[in-house]
């Protein structure tokens, strides 16, 4: 697997993405610890297909209101 710090994946993303996209996984590292691991789209495996998500959002009823006025209720309510 390459490395690379997070400066240099910044400074040259294109050269990430090329490297990722022919299929190999990169480390990105910041002060010599890993941070991230950049992998192939096609390699990741979704553990619910994001078709089934979709669908389980549309049948949530919608919402009132901002996440801040609801986190105000809900916490009114205990």
């Amino acid at each position: 697997m390459n490395s690379m710090t997070l400066a240099h994946a910044k400074a040259h993303l294109s050269e990430l993405l090329n490297t990722v996209e022919a299929g190999e996984e990169v480390l990105i590292t910041r002060h010599g610890r890993p941070v991230a691991k950049v992998v192939p789209a096609s390699t990741v495996k979704h553990a619910v297909p994001l078709q089934q998500l979709a669908e389980l959002r549309r049948q949530l009823p919608a919402r009132k209101g901002s996440s801040a006025q609801s986190l105000r209720e809900l916490r009114d309510a205990e």
